[in-house]
């Protein structure tokens, strides 16, 4: 599986996407530059997360304007899985990519803490290594990582089962005091129509090692081994 990483200005998570993919795949991922035109042939694309041009203007805004970005956009609306995690996931609402947007925390501060994510399918190129309705353990660093959309997204999103993964507490059960940032519908990813893009706030690169306390988040990397390779 040929991965590409793209790194923008003010990324911090590009290594370790590159970490984590080169311990799923045996190679390491093409880190591409934000400036480029060009993308190589990949099998997936990885927006990482980070500060993105210091967050300036919105979380994702400028970056989404990134020369690299017009070739993500062709490549993803032409079927290419692109993953976005945390940044990754505010560029790809910026993009047009998904749906809604991501907003300041409910407490308005930065949260940076392991949470709990149920895991709302497992169909998908993403979640094979997972059950529906499991219980994982990643971690979260972000201050603008509440998902708002309107109720008509919002209920297309539930109707065509398209959120990925959910905030809930030690049981699965989710409720406002298990969503750490005020996320409507306690939304923590979501897919678009195909399946095919991912956008999360929670961090799978920093749970993908035994020596970094966990390996949830390494299901994720080798779910997308296991289908496209």
């Amino acid at each position: 599986m040929k991965a590409s990483v793209i790194v923008f200005p003010g990324s911090n998570c590009d290594r370790d996407s590159a970490v984590a993919l080169k311990a799923a795949t045996g190679q390491a991922p093409a880190m591409v530059w934000h400036g480029d035109s060009v993308l190589p042939a990949s099998d997936l694309i990885v927006l990482p997360g980070g500060f993105s041009y210091g967050d300036y203007l919105r979380s994702g805004a400028m970056a989404a304007h990134s020369p690299v970005m017009r070739e993500v956009v062709t490549r993803a609306r032409a079927g290419t899985p692109v993953l976005g995690i945390c940044n990754g996931f505010q560029v790809l609402t910026e993009a047009g990519l998904l749906p809604g947007v991501l907003m300041r925390n409910a407490t308005l501060k930065f949260i940076c803490r392991d949470v709990r994510l149920r895991v709302e399918r497992n169909d998908s190129i993403y979640t094979r290594r997972y059950q529906r309705g499991e219980g994982v353990r990643f971690p979260i660093a972000h201050k603008d990582g509440s998902y708002f959309a309107d109720d008509a997204t919002l209920a297309r999103l539930e109707g065509e089962g398209r959120v990925a993964f959910r905030y809930c507490d030690a049981g699965g059960n989710i409720t406002p005091e298990a969503n750490p940032n005020g996320s409507r519908n306690n939304i923590a990813g979501i897919y678009n129509e195909t399946g095919t893009v991912l956008g999360l706030m929670p961090h799978p690169e920093r749970l993908a090692d035994v020596a970094l306390s966990g390996t949830d988040g390494a299901r994720m990397f080798l779910s997308l081994v296991e289908t496209l390779h």
